[in-house]
């Protein structure tokens, strides 16, 4: 499964990790992405969307 919402297009971030002892290491940070049912145009399918569209509404979710 693809780590990137199909509606906004948002995915996955890196940067540093940094310790207390100012140690950069590379690490992360996953969207939130959740495989629901919509509905496309009439039509219900699966799709992979970040929690941030199915809050706002620009998903409409199959019933």
């Amino acid at each position: 499964m693809s780590r990137k919402c199909e509606v906004c297009g948002k995915g996955q971030a890196s940067g540093n990790a940094v310790s207390h002892s100012n140690i950069h290491t590379r690490r992360k940070w996953n969207a939130n992405i959740q495989k629901v049912r919509i509905n496309d145009g009439g039509r219900v399918r699966k799709a992979s969307v970040c929690t941030k569209c199915l809050k706002s509404g620009k998903v409409s979710r199959a019933v």
